[in-house]
Order: C-alpha cells, then structure tokens, then sequence
C-alpha cells in the first residue's frame, strides 16, 4: 500500500490542476478582460499587488467586488492583500465582479496572479517558440512594482527580434540605469533577451527608465534598428501624507454663526499623483475641552469651520484639536498622521461695563476749579486694554451749567470727576448729577439704547468759603457828555460782598487810566473828571472809554472790574478832507473827486456841504468848480485851460448842523494818463519838478568832477610842454593840404618833357622846413601827398613795391603859425627840388623809366603869376569835403580852380 501513496498524491494534484484550467476557463469566457500580475510567492497583508484598468470594460461602476475575500479592489483598480497570502501553487486566480445598478449590467474581470518560478519555466519551456513567433521587434511595454522584494535578480520581460531565426543574434541594452545613473540597474542576457532588474527601485526617485535595445550579429551587422525600451515604476504606498505645519493656530472670534470659517489644514503625499495613495482624507480625532463639540473639518479640503454658536471667550478662550490626515481615501489600511490644531477665540464687545455702585456721593468748596473730586469704577469681562474693556464716561445730566467734566483714567479704567468751573456757594448748594457709561467699540448684540448704558448718580454738596468782595458784572457803564468841564462828578464801579449783599466796607482803587482824564473815590467809587472828556480820542474805541478799577475789603481780598464810560457825542469837530493832494490827468480828465469825513458821531456828521473859499484867493471860483456826488464827496473841476502846474485850492467843508471847516487842496494838473504816472515821476509836466538824489548819486557826481579836474591838469601841463617847441609853421599854411588827386593823361597839345624837374638822390631822411614830408603810396595810378600841421617834421623817402611813396605828416604838437612866415620863392626853392625828385621816383617801370602817363607838361601859364608854376597833379575822387578851398591863400587859388573844373 505504501507505493500506491505516490501516486494518489499525483493524482490529486492532476485533478486540482484541472480543476484550476476548468474555472480559468469558464471565468475567461465570461469575463471581458484577462489581466496578469507577477508577484512573489509570499504578499504581505494590505500589500499592494497591481493595478487593473476598470474604464476598459466599464466607464462607470456603482459598485467593485473581488471573488477572492483575500484581496481588495479600490475604486482606481488598486489590488491589495487583505491576509497574508502564500502562492502554494505557481498560479492564482480570482474574479472582480463590476455592477452598474443604473443600467443593470454586469461585468467581469479575470486577474491571474503568478509568481517568479512559474514565469521562468515558461520562458524556458515550449511556449517559447509560441511566444517568439507572436513577437515583432517594436516598442515592448513592461513595468516593475517599486520597492520589489525580489528575488533578485527580477526577471521583467524578453525582448525578441524576427530575425534571430536567420542570424545568431546578440541583444544589449543602453541608458538610465544601464551605463548611466543609476548604472547597473538593468542588464539583458546577450543569447536569450531576458530583461533583469537587480535592485529595489524607489518610484519616488525614479518614475520611469527608457532604455535603448540592440539586436547585432556577431560579426557586428545589426539587421534591427534600435528599440526604445520604456520600464515604468508601479507605485507603492510607501510614504505617509505630511501636515505642512507641526502646529496650526487659527482665531475665531466669540459668539459667531454656526459654518463660519476658522481655518485651513493642508497635507502633502510624495506617492503618485492622481491615485489612491495620494488621495488624501481629513479628520478631527480629538478636541480639548472636550464638551460640547464645537468644530468640524471637511474631509477633501482640510477646512476647519465652527458647529456651535455657543463660543464664550469669557468661559473658554482657547481650545486644541487633533487632526489626522489618511491616504487611500481614508481607509482603514491607508498610511496616516496626525497634527495640532490651536484654535484662540476672539473677543467682541458682548459685555457690557457696569457701575460697581449705583449712587455715590461728594464734596467740594465753591470757588475752586481743575480738581478732583470723586472716582468710580466699573465692572467688564472683556479682554482688558482692548476697546471692548475701555470704558467711556459722560454726564447725562445736572451739568447744564458747565461745571464738571468726568474722564477716563487710562491705567485703571476708572472714571476722574473733576470741576473745571467754579461753583457758588451762594447760588446752588447741592449738585445732582447722572453719569452715565459704555465702551469705546460699539456693543455687538442687539439691545435698547437703554440696556446698553450703565448709570449712576452723583450727589455734589458745595462747601461754603469766606470770600472776598466781588465784582459781578465784571464791565459796568456810566454815560457822560464829551467836554464836560474838570470836576464834574459821576456814578462809578460797585462791588460788593458776596456774603451779605453789600458794598460797605469795600475800598476802591483805579489801576489803569489810559489818558488820566478822571479819578476814582476810594470809598463809593464814583470817577470826578480831571480832564475835558474828548469823545474823538485815539483811546476812545466805539465811543466808549474804559478804565479798570480794584475793590478790597478789610481782609485785602480783591477783585477786578472794568468801568465803560459812554461818551456822548457833541458836535466838536468840523468835517475835513483826509486826501489834501488831488491829481488830474488832464489829457485824459477833467475832475477829480474829493471826500469828506467827520470824527463825530452820525447825528452831528453828514449830509456834508462843499464849496470853495474865494476868501483868499478871488479868481479861485473862476478857476475851479464843485459838484456835489452824494452826502460825503464832491467832484472838482477846473473851467479854465490852466498850464501844468500845481494849484492850491481852499475846500469849505460844512456838517448838518452848520460846522465848517476849510481844508487847503494841492491840485496836481499833469501831462498824465494815470495819477500813477504824475505821483511817481519828477519832471516839467507839472512845472514844479523835484529831484532827490540818493547817496550812491551824489557819490557817482563826486567821482565824475573829480575825474573832469584830473584829465583837465593833465591837458594844461600837456599844453605847457607843447608851447616850448619851436613854431615852425608859416601862417599861410594854416589850413592848406595836398589831397589825393587823379593823374590826367598827357593831351593832345602837350609835348612831354622832363627838363622842367631835377632828379636828386635823397637820403633817408632829410629835416624839413615846416612839416613832414613823409613816404609816398603809388596806388592804381594815383599819387597821395598830404601835409598837416606838426611840430618837428622829416622828409623820408620810402622804397616799397611798385616803387611808390607818400608824402605824409607826422602827428604832432600844437604849431603856432604866426611865426612861420616865409616868401614864395623860398617855398619854391625847397618844393621845387623835392617835386623833382618824387616824381623821378615814383610810378617807373622795369626800365627805371618815367610811365608815359604819369610826368605832363602843361603850357606856360604866364609870367610873373602870383602862384607860380603848378607840377602834375590830379583831382580826388570825390569832391566831397573841399569847402576848404574856398580859405586858400592865393598860391593855391590856381590849383583850386583847376580841381574844381575837373
């Protein structure tokens, strides 16, 4: 029997192995997707397996269930391990059963667990051949579960080209994780295509690896061209959601409405995105106090709102709750942590202040002020040193009069009742007062104005003081005529004692009198006057004249008092005219206006008559006219055509009841267009020009003679040096001058000739009889000879281009011809050489001969002329500037009238 046991065992394991194919089988033709999962031999309990696409065979399901109560399917596919689960076989099935109550369908999925051992058979076994012909060489995908347990190295996938069944065909491998960080990661087996991973992946460190797949021959030929190769990390729930604070604090104020919002928590997940291990649930574990529950958290946002509008910052002004956050939507496997939440309640004005008396009662004596009499406190559960704890006190009533002020002490919140008006003893005795209190923030609760106001009342009882007099009213008047005569005698200023009503006993005294004009009694204080009364005084404002009194009694206590006398008008003072200078621009105006005032009062002032005072001067009313424009101003013309000037003009001013007085005008007629223009300028428009000189003026008119006295010494002692030269000018010089004159052409009768000038050489200077003959300029065929009046004089001979000179004067002292007198013959025999030789020089060509048109001869002219022979001369130009001519001496009267036919 013993043999037989091998056997049955056998065949048990043959039936259950059919049985399994049998349920595959059946299940497969039901179900409308067929998926694989390689996992180990041994899960874990809540272990993740794989994720299964649920939209491929439903878009929407109401509800997912698993066949196999070892496993769990979440609502994105996710399959876990509720149990520890060992693959005692090499392969394992189960079913997800997905409903749509809605439509009333229903859906399968076939999920076939295999593990490593029972994967590598088949690689190795016939269906391999199977699985080759089903392989092209295109883009594989393949996956691995991060976190893998192994065994190692985990086979992934077997990449297979068509043409290894022609070649020998060698795979490799190239990328992340091959020959790059994280290098050897991955490898192929060269011969088979076996794809190994050989460590552990994190997929938060690495999400995916694309490699690059070679298939080459041998000898190097690679019939494929490069595949990419994409391995995708399968996520694991491996990492706990994180508060992104260790510790919330939020405020909510007190006594809010139930959903008001306290707060937001927030969590991170560094698990993949988009799935249930980064689908995050929030929740309040615990709160502290614990009663009553006040808060509540929405479970997506994390947002912390209120439960309850019992809040009562008095009662509890903090709480602290303890929140969690949970992966996989809260469930019950899903990876959690916890965090603190504080949560501080904020104060509103709930409370009101209260008094903690309702009446109080205080002293003080009359006549103080700015103090203290009485404080009072009040009661508020408000946050101290807030506006809903400060308190504001008022005074609702008994202070009409103004007396008392009540303030806020800032330190104690106490109300400071203090008199800040005197208060009489002899007119109240006893003060009543309400007071009243409320917050600086208005109260938060709906209630009466009447509810809302704390009162007390205040009892002020007044103490009575032994006072001096007193000066009540504090201004008295009296009323007396202007001008009354010295010792007139009057009422005064009375005091008397606020105790028995009575001014006996009370001394007087006067303190100011502006213009000494009375004096006061000592005992009645009646005033005498001193002085004559003047109602139009300076110091008389409105026609009131105050003056101050002191009054004492027997104790020298004292009080002040002001007496207003009243001063009755009297006509006095006649009208005048303020403005005594008138200006009338008379190009542009014929009058000028006039206005009269009258320091009176009204009854003794205008209406005003104008008219002029012919008394002194009788043509005044045939000169000048009034027109009278209202009851103060008049219009003054003038009726004549009076020059500019300034006229005095005398103006009768009359008041209402007949008072005149005359004021004297100065009328300005001016060449003007403004009075401006007349005022401010000083010349003969008026005929009364003024000039003012200022000091830089006069200054300027010092230097300016002082300058005249210098250049005039240095005029005389130039003169003085001049007179001692020698006088070398004949007076027939006086004004005779060689001007330029053009050169005439040789006529047709003149025979050219110069035999009639002797050339001489002359040196390069030569001293001259009276003047300077200078070099000569030749220049476009004119000669130039000039002689002026000079002091010592050289003859110079001056040898330039073109060979020209001029015959010039030097610029000399002051010559007195008288003394200079010679006879013609000795002018002709010093010119006559030197003529001679100026032409000989002058205006040659290459050949140092004369130019053809520069030497003429004339006829002979006569015999015996008085102004002998004339030379080659020419006239100027320009015959401007020759009334000199007509002054010659009768030796160039010849020559004159020659330049002048030309």
């Amino acid at each position: 029997m013993a043999p037989a046991r091998p056997t049955r065992s056998r065949s048990g394991a043959l039936c259950r192995q059919l049985l399994l194919t049998l349920t595959i089988l059946t299940f497969t033709c039901d179900a409308c997707r067929k998926v694989i999962l390689h996992v180990p031999s041994q899960l874990d309990a809540e272990k993740f397996v794989g994720r299964v696409n649920l939209k491929e065979c439903f878009q929407s399901a109401n509800l997912i269930h698993s066949s196999d109560p070892d496993f769990q399917i979440l609502e994105d596919g996710s399959v876990y391990t509720t149990n520890a689960v060992l693959l005692s076989s090499e392969e394992r099935s189960f079913t997800i059963l997905l409903y749509d109550t809605e439509n009333q369908e229903e859906k399968k999925i076939l999920v076939l667990l295999q593990h490593q051992t029972k994967v590598l058979k088949k690689r190795h076994s016939k269906e391999k051949v199977l699985r080759r012909a089903k392989r092209r060489w295109a883009p594989i995908p393949c996956s691995m579960l991060e976190n893998s347990l192994g065994p190692f190295p985990l086979f992934l996938q077997q990449i297979q080209s068509d043409t290894a069944q022609n070649y020998t065909i060698y795979y490799s491998i190239r990328g992340p994780g091959v020959d790059r960080e994280p290098k050897n990661l991955f490898y192929v087996e060269r011969d088979t295509g076996n794809l190994y991973c050989t460590r552990a992946v994190d997929r938060e460190e690495y999400e995916s690896f694309e490699l690059i797949a070679f298939a080459t021959t041998p000898d190097g030929y690679t019939p494929e061209l490069p595949l990419p190769l994409v391995i995708r990390i399968e996520d694991e729930n491996d990492n706990y959601p994180i508060f992104t604070e260790t510790t919330y604090v939020f405020t909510v104020s007190e006594n809010c409405r139930v959903g008001s919002t306290v707060g937001q928590v927030c969590a991170t997940d560094k698990d993949e995105p988009d799935t249930m291990h980064t689908r995050l649930k929030y929740s309040i574990i615990e709160q502290l106090p614990a009663y009553p529950t006040l808060f509540s958290m929405h479970p997506t946002t994390g947002v912390i709102t209120t439960s309850s509008s019992q809040l009562d910052r008095e009662v509890i002004d903090k709480y602290q709750l303890k929140i969690k956050v949970q992966d996989m939507d809260g469930q019950y496997f899903g990876l959690h942590t916890t965090s603190t939440c504080i949560i501080n309640i904020g104060d509103v004005n709930d409370n009101l202040p209260t008094f903690t008396r309702t009446s109080y009662v205080t002293s003080v004596e009359e006549n103080t002020v700015d103090v203290e009499i009485l404080r009072v406190t009040v009661e508020d559960k408000d946050l101290m040193n807030t506006a809903n704890w400060r308190a504001n006190y008022t005074i609702l009533k008994g202070n009409e009069n103004g007396n008392f002020k009540i303030v806020t002490d800032p330190k104690t919140n106490e109300g400071v009742l203090c008199v800040v008006k005197p208060l009489n003893y002899e007119e109240r005795q006893q003060v009543n007062l309400q007071i009243g209190v409320v917050n600086e923030a208005p109260y938060s609760k709906e209630a009466s104005s009447r509810s809302v106001m704390s009162t007390a009342t205040v009892t002020v009882n007044v103490k009575n003081q032994d006072e001096g007099p007193e000066c009540s009213p504090a201004v008295q008047t009296v009323q007396i005529k202007e001008n009354v005569p010295a010792g007139t005698k009057s009422n005064g200023y009375k005091a008397y004692d606020p105790e028995t009503r009575s001014s006996s006993g009370i001394r007087y005294k006067k303190l100011t009198d502006p213009k000494g004009w009375v004096t006061v009694d000592e005992n009645e204080g009646s005033i005498t006057i001193f002085r004559s009364l003047d109602r139009e005084a300076e110091s008389v404002r409105g026609g009131i004249y105050n003056i101050t009194v002191l009054a004492s009694d027997k104790d020298g206590r004292t009080c002040t008092g002001t007496l207003g006398i009243i001063l009755e008008d009297v006509n006095d003072s006649g009208p005048v005219i303020p403005k005594q200078t008138v200006v009338i621009c008379k190009t542009v105006m014929s009058s000028a206006d006039i206005v009269a005032v009258d320091p009176d009062g009204p009854t003794n002032g205008p209406p005003f008559d104008f008219s002029l005072d012919s008394d002194a001067d009788s043509d005044i009313e045939r000169k000048w006219r009034l027109t009278k424009i209202n009851d103060t101003a008049a219009r003054l013309f003038f009726q004549e055509d009076l020059p500019f000037g300034t006229y005095r003009v005398p103006v009768r001013v009359t008041d209402r009841h007949g008072l005149s007085l005359i004021t004297p005008l100065n009328v300005m007629l001016c060449n003007c267009v403004t009075e401006n223009d007349c005022t401010l300028r000083t010349d003969t428009r008026t005929g009364h020009g003024e000039v003012r000189l200022g000091k830089w003026a006069i200054l300027a008119i010092l230097l300016g003679i002082a300058l005249l006295f210098c250049i005039l010494f240095t005029l005389v002692c130039g003169g003085t040096g001049a007179a001692k030269q020698p006088k070398v000018f004949p007076d027939d010089l006086a004004q005779q001058n060689l001007i330029v004159s053009n050169t005439e052409a040789p006529g047709d009768d003149k025979i050219c000739s110069t035999n009639g000038f002797t050339a001489h050489t002359v040196g390069s200077s030569a001293q001259g009889i009276c003047g300077t003959l200078g070099s000569g300029a030749k220049n476009g065929g004119q000669e130039t000879i000039e002689m002026v009046k000079g002091g010592h004089q050289t003859l110079e001979s001056c040898r330039g281009a073109g060979h020209h000179h001029t015959l010039d004067s030097c610029r000399g002292g002051h010559v007195d011809v008288d003394n200079c007198r010679y006879t013609y013959s000795e002018w002709h025999s010093f010119t006559q050489p030197r003529l001679g030789e100026k032409v000989q020089l002058c205006n040659q060509d290459d050949k140092h001969k004369h130019a053809p048109d520069y030497v003429l001869t004339y006829n002979y002219e006569g015999k015996g002329s008085v102004a002998g022979s004339i030379g080659c001369c020419s006239e100027r130009q320009e015959e401007d500037g020759l009334e000199f001519l007509d002054h010659l001496e009768p030796k160039f009267r010849t020559l004159a009238e020659a330049c002048i036919k030309r």
